[in-house]
């Protein structure tokens, strides 16, 4: 690994090389910027993660010219619920999305950067900001992001943590849908990544819950798993309902998990960060960080919204227990909260449905 200590004068350096800061390189570049990015790290850079790309995440994707290989990924139509001894499923109104491993989604994104131009420098540390010569600087390196802290940005309104853990085991996808599993106190959520594996994610708040402990409270799903092989080692992350007060100082913007998070439960961290690249290259473009501090914002607001509505059913058994039975039986509910969470309807609307859902599991 090298130091960083000095670097060609560029318009955009991006710190950090996962998914979302090879986004913002991209989105940078096709604006005609000159951009560099460094990480520590060599690729593929791999991370515990849900690995599925919601519709409007697979759209924003294709706005970046990334094309995702169709044999090392696999398309699912929506999201299923189980849990309270019943199941209840719905569609995206317009279009799948897409399960991906993230070794593979990173391998796609770092040869779009290469074909771009964007001057990648791999295995190199960056250790402050004063020896970066660029006009905009992009920190993108995390939940524990060093740009974020050298910046002075470091102030939340909001910071609720969970823990996610996730392994592979090679086996036929059963269901085209992510499989969202409830139990007590965690979930674990199932989602087609190839036409032969399938990766699972816990999530808890549990720091020494692992993924194979938990399956024992959903027996269905460990006799499905019985025998097959682990095609990955257990790997797991902080997910963190975050917001911070702020995103851009001066000639700096965060991006991706270090510009704050929701819920991995939300299944919008990769959809959101290529959102938010591309609100970034817009206000570079047009010389004004302040047109991102406000989109970001509100790209933020819907699945932020979303993902504290799912997790009060975590915090609170009793509701759960009466809302997943309302929606098995009454599925329009579902496909309508469905429908805003991927489409982008305004909040009231959302919680017109949340006031239907009340008044179902009032008289249930």
């Amino acid at each position: 690994m090298t130091a960083m200590r000095t670097m060609p004068k560029t318009d955009v350096f991006v710190i950090g090389g996962g998914p979302v800061g090879l986004a913002a390189a991209i989105a940078a570049r096709r604006k005609g910027f000159s951009v560099a990015l460094a990480d520590a790290l060599q690729p593929p850079i791999d991370k515990a993660c849900g690995e599925g790309i919601l519709p409007d995440g697979l759209a924003a994707a294709a706005r970046l010219g990334i094309q995702l290989p169709a044999g090392d990924s696999f398309d699912f139509r929506g999201i299923r619920f189980h849990g309270e001894g019943v199941s209840v499923a719905a569609d995206f109104p317009h279009g799948p999305g897409r399960g991906v491993r993230r070794t593979t989604l990173h391998r796609a994104l770092v040869e779009q950067a290469e074909r771009c131009g964007v001057h990648l420098r791999w295995g190199c540390s960056v250790n402050g900001l004063e020896g970066i010569e660029a006009h905009w600087i992009v920190g993108a390196d995390g939940t524990g992001s060093q740009a974020r802290r050298w910046a002075g940005l470091d102030g939340f309104k909001r910071d609720a943590r969970r823990y996610g853990f996730r392994r592979h085991f090679q086996i036929a996808p059963w269901s085209d849908h992510v499989e969202i599993h409830w139990g007590n106190g965690c979930q674990v959520y199932v989602t087609p990544v190839a036409p032969d594996e399938v990766g699972l994610a816990l999530l808890s708040r549990d720091p020494k819950l692992r993924v194979m402990d938990a399956l024992a409270q959903f027996p269905t799903l460990a006799s499905r798993l019985d025998g097959a092989p682990e095609t990955s080692s257990e790997r797991g992350a902080l997910t963190a309902s975050r917001q911070l007060i702020r995103v851009t100082k001066s000639n700096v913007a965060l991006i991706g998990d270090a510009s704050g998070s929701v819920d991995a439960i939300s299944g919008e961290g990769l959809c959101l960060g290529f959102h938010q690249a591309l609100a970034l290259a817009d206000a570079m473009e047009r010389r004004d960080l302040r047109l991102y501090e406000s989109a970001h914002r509100r790209l933020a607001a819907r699945p932020r919204f979303m993902a504290d509505f799912i997790l009060t059913m975590d915090r609170w058994p009793q509701l759960r227990r009466r809302a997943l039975p309302v929606l098995a039986s009454h599925p329009e509910l579902f496909e309508g909260l469905l429908a805003m969470h991927v489409e982008g309807v305004r909040k009231t609307h959302f919680a017109a449905h949340c006031v239907v859902l009340g008044w179902r599991m009032l008289i249930a």
